[in-house]
């Protein structure tokens, strides 16, 4: 690891750890607004990509709604740096799992093996942070049972991941325009 990248790394980790600082230390009712706007977003947005989901008839629009609620932060650019990840580690988990799935992923070595080398592609193309994103994808793609062949079953795992974080994505969006109109409050960065 390079110095840049341990430097990035402590930035962000004060960084989190001075957010969880602050939180802390708000008083009980502004806590339980706080929590309060995140779960309206959390469930918004993964409301929003279950229905569209459903909509499309898409196999197991849960996966919308399940990705929906894991990139929702409480920032937009939060959001959006998650959405990245997530987005980056479905493109490899699911490329792996569909190599794995193709070459015969019937078996604990072959699966062990497909998210080993996602994980492992994830940290060579120098996103680690979308490593284990990876990892759950191509889990997803060889152990959770689907129709269609193993092409359909990527492509539909992508586009449902991509429907969660457009959904999650929009909704953050909104939220932080409607606390800086109304109440006044800055856009969160």
């Amino acid at each position: 690891m390079t110095a840049p990248d341990e430097s990035r790394r402590a930035a962000r980790t004060d960084a989190a750890n001075s957010l969880f600082a602050f939180l802390k230390s708000l008083p009980l009712g502004d806590r339980l607004a706080e929590g309060g706007v995140m779960a309206a977003q959390a469930v918004a947005g993964a409301s929003l990509a279950f229905v569209i989901g459903r909509w499309l008839h898409t196999e197991q629009a849960f996966w919308a709604a399940i990705t929906a609620i894991a990139v929702s932060q409480h920032s937009y650019i939060d959001t959006r740096n998650l959405s990245r990840d997530q987005f980056i580690g479905a493109m490899v988990g699911g490329v792996c799992g569909l190599a794995g799935a193709t070459l015969g992923g019937g078996n604990l070595a072959a699966y062990g093996a497909t998210v080993a080398v996602a994980i492992m592609i994830c940290w060579v193309v120098n996103v680690g942070s979308a490593a284990r994103l990876g990892g759950i994808t191509a889990t997803i793609m060889l152990l959770v049972p689907g129709a269609g062949s193993p092409w359909d079953k990527a492509l539909l795992r992508l586009g449902e991941v991509t429907l969660g974080t457009v959904c999650a994505l929009l909704v953050t969006l909104i939220m932080s325009r409607i606390e800086k109109r109304w109440f006044g409050r800055p856009e969160k960065a």
